[in-house]
């Protein structure tokens, strides 16, 4: 009877161990990671921003190919890692990307498509007017960005440190456009 037991107990143990690592149940994201859960607000902000960061990244790279300012080859650089980021936040709970196509100027939000254009199309006007729009790209994600951290319905940790994070790096892009704009064109 002991044999017998301790044969149960050790087929247990075994099924505890292994059982947890292969199953996959509800709430289990792509490649079995595990995607927690998300409210839908949660997800529209994460969606938003991800096209919103690709805006800002693609109007500093087109407006780096017409003027040759570092300031926005290097913001470009860092908008590429916001992209990074929030993708990443996308890929853990297994969301849809809104970016299918990650070519400049091309956005699933017909909203960003229209701002592209019109962004980059002001940006071309001068130098000065280049500054000027990406102080209202960068405006604009703080405010969308502020807007999501105030939402009761965003309180995965996670979702949140990414946000605050874009965040910081807004404002730095901010005081960037309006310290060369100050230099530049006042």
């Amino acid at each position: 009877m002991a044999k017998k037991a301790i044969g149960i107990i050790a087929v247990f143990i075994l099924l505890v161990m292994v059982v947890p690592l292969s199953a996959k149940g509800p709430g289990d994201g792509k490649n079995g990671q595990t995607r927690g859960t998300l409210t839908d607000l949660e997800i529209e902000h994460i969606t938003h921003i991800r096209e919103e960061e690709k805006l800002a990244r693609d109007v500093y790279l087109t407006l780096s190919e017409k003027y040759e300012a570092p300031i926005f080859d290097n913001i470009s650089e860092s908008e590429q890692r916001h992209m990074d980021a929030v993708k990443g936040l996308i890929v853990k709970y297994g969301l849809d990307d809104p970016v299918k196509n990650d070519a400049t100027g091309v956005f699933t939000n017909t909203i960003f498509a229209v701002l592209y254009s019109e962004l980059f199309a002001k940006g071309g006007e001068s130098y000065c007017t280049a500054l000027q729009v990406g102080i209202d790209i960068e405006k604009l994600d703080i405010g969308d960005i502020e807007a999501a951290l105030k939402d009761r319905d965003v309180n995965a940790k996670d979702v949140r440190r990414v946000f605050q994070n874009l965040l910081s790096g807004s404002y730095n892009h901010l005081s960037a456009f309006i310290s060369q704009y100050g230099t530049n064109c006042e």
